[in-house]
């Protein structure tokens, strides 16, 4: 994978790992660092190579602190609209991909850097990790799904408040409000949660879990029958190789080796 200028991206034992590298700027998403994000998964879905991918933010006082709020003072109401369709739409690809996405979130997960870590499959929270959407404070609201993904993760009615008001929640509470998966002392033991995790996915087939992925996310589309997804995505792992080699390990009671075929 090639260099970025605004993300820091390393290969280890199929796994990705992501660094929004903006510290001096809280890691903010500007229009250059999306397009590398966009850049990034477009190679994660087409790169055999990679089976998972961990995103965390540079430093220790930010995952992601927002968007770049310079560009947002910019913005009229017709490229406004392109600009959230845009983030949308790359964090559809993130929520969307058929390979386990991890955020382990440290410090301020604010605006678009809690949108980005709703996108992503599982979240690991560190122990100072603050989460909110703050957007009101500017007059606008989460324009990166975030007002879907919130609803859906806490509720309509804690959505609805930490919205309105712009509050920052704790990790603790995140963890309450079922926001984050895992709560880790510091940034290193997230990091080991994390990989502990992937591990564990990536030990299991791999067609399988792109179908999970299609299913959990069927089960929030009003315009499809997330049941008949399963069907569909059940009916599709039998006809793969790795079907046949799961339950053949199993009657032979050996560990299955996957191929995702």
């Amino acid at each position: 994978m090639e260099d970025f200028r605004n993300i820091l991206t390393e290969e280890k034992d199929g796994v990705l790992y992501l660094t929004v590298n903006r510290e001096d700027k809280m890691n903010a998403l500007n229009f250059a660092t999306l397009d590398e994000l966009r850049e990034i998964f477009e190679e994660v879905v087409d790169n055999k190579g990679i089976k998972a991918v961990i995103i965390t933010g540079s430093g220790e006082k930010a995952f992601v602190a927002g968007a770049d709020i310079q560009e947002i003072s910019e913005l009229n109401e017709v490229n406004a609209r392109k600009f959230a369709e845009n983030g949308q739409e790359i964090f559809a690809m993130i929520e969307n991909c058929h390979k386990p996405v991890i955020a382990v979130t440290n410090g301020y997960t604010l605006g678009g850097g809690c949108e980005l870590a709703m996108a992503c499959h599982i979240r690991i929270a560190t122990a100072n990790a603050k989460f909110g959407q703050p957007e009101v404070n500017l007059g606008i609201i989460p324009g990166y799904g975030g007002t879907q993904r919130l609803t859906i993760l806490v509720g309509r009615g804690k959505a609805n408040e930490l919205m309105m008001t712009g509050d920052m929640i704790g990790a603790d509470e995140a963890l309450k409000l079922n926001l984050v998966n895992y709560v880790l002392p510091t940034k290193i033991d997230a990091m080991d949660k994390a990989e502990e995790i992937i591990a564990k996915i990536m030990s299991k087939a791999p067609l399988a879990i792109g179908m999970i992925v299609d299913c959990v996310n069927a089960a929030f589309l009003s315009d499809e029958n997330g049941f008949q997804t399963e069907a569909n995505s059940f009916a599709r792992c039998v006809k793969s190789g790795d079907y046949v080699e799961g339950t053949s390990a199993f009657l032979e009671k050996r560990k299955p080796i996957f191929k995702g075929e």
